[in-house]
């Protein structure tokens, strides 16, 4: 398996675009700022085209590090449902980005706060402050509907959306995905991870096996000291059939490839990976008493566990890969693995 430049990652075969969008019913949309000081952004993934308030995707939250402010987290691990599309955005505008979804959901849902209960908004974040005026606070809620309205199967990667400031192992992070097939029986099934990479230190980095930190680091003007800091948040969709249980194992697996790009989930690090499914959905409006949930024989999950594995290590890279350097708040620069990587072929 190839990344964007070639790089061979794992032996499982990928989807059709090598992204969570090859998961059928999921779709993905930006809203990227890109202004001088401002550089940060919103992405969110849709799932189904019904309400899903009504129709809610099975999911489970793992948190590595918790060094993080995410929102509806503690519902998702109550309930293993999620009940809005997924956003992801900076540190400081999970609030206006909360307020956003929160809208969205109750346009779409009469029922919201009156019959009904009221609504789960799932948020997460990264601290996109050393490119972006994190203080500036201009994500705002409308950039919410607009992310949604933008969202389809087909994405950009890189410095997009909520990945525009991001940082990775000191060069230039963001957006990034990859997928896998899996074969269950004489049946294929799709796993998508998605990415929002922000974490690691150059010196740590690893590329496809090899270690890079030494050759990237003369190339790079800043050199930064001290622990590891920043955080990395991690989507896992697939249709396969998996129950609550066994999504919270396949969440787990996310470290994996991350660790295998040389990230040790360092203390400052907020490191969190959410799982869901497209198959049997939990339908809120059915009149059934009970339900019978289909899962994967875990005798056969193995397949799944590397799946999640291979692809987020190569979400991880491609959300480097794909981003191109990007200067923000006083003239604070991250460079992009793509073009050191030219340099070095030059040398």
């Amino acid at each position: 398996m190839s990344t964007k430049q070639g790089f061979a990652i794992g032996e499982l075969p990928k989807g059709a675009r090598n992204a969570i969008t090859d998961v059928e019913g999921v779709h993905v949309g930006h809203v990227t700022l890109a202004d001088g000081h401002i550089q940060t952004g919103v992405t969110a993934i849709r799932i189904g085209n019904e309400n899903p308030f009504h129709v809610r995707a099975r999911a489970a939250v793992q948190v590595f590090n918790g060094f993080g402010k995410s929102a509806g987290l503690m519902q998702i691990e109550e309930l293993g449902e999620l009940e809005t599309p997924i956003l992801l955005t900076n540190t400081l505008s999970v609030g206006a980005v909360t307020e956003g979804v929160v809208e969205y959901m109750c346009a779409k849902t009469q029922e919201i706060g009156r019959e009904a209960g009221t609504v789960n908004a799932c948020v997460f974040e990264c601290n996109d402050g050393f490119i972006n005026d994190i203080r500036g606070f201009h994500v705002r809620p409308h950039h919410v509907w607009e992310a949604l309205a933008n969202a389809g199967p087909e994405f950009k990667q890189g410095a997009v959306g909520a990945g525009r400031g991001m940082s990775a192992f000191g060069l230039k992070g963001g957006i990034g995905s990859a997928s896998r097939i899996v074969k269950v029986g004489k049946r294929d099934y799709t796993l998508g991870v998605m990415v929002l990479s922000n974490m690691g230190r150059l010196p740590d980095f690893i590329m496809a096996g090899k270690e890079m930190g030494d050759k990237l680091q003369p190339l790079v003007e800043e050199r930064e000291h001290g622990p590891e800091k920043g955080s990395i948040i991690m989507i896992v969709g697939t249709d396969l059939p998996l129950s609550e249980r066994q999504l919270k194992r396949v969440a787990r697996r996310t470290s994996v490839g991350l660790a295998r790009t040389g990230s040790f989930l360092g203390h400052g690090s907020g490191d969190i990976a959410l799982a869901f499914t497209t198959s049997d959905p939990v339908r809120t409006q059915s009149r059934a008493r009970t339900m019978t949930v289909e899962q994967i024989d875990e005798r056969r999950i193995d397949r799944v566990f590397r799946a999640t594995a291979e692809a987020t290590e190569e979400a991880i890279l491609n959300s480097m890969l794909y981003a191109e350097t990007v200067s923000g708040r006083n003239n604070h620069t991250r460079y992009a693995l793509s073009e050191l990587l030219s340099s070095l072929e030059g040398k």
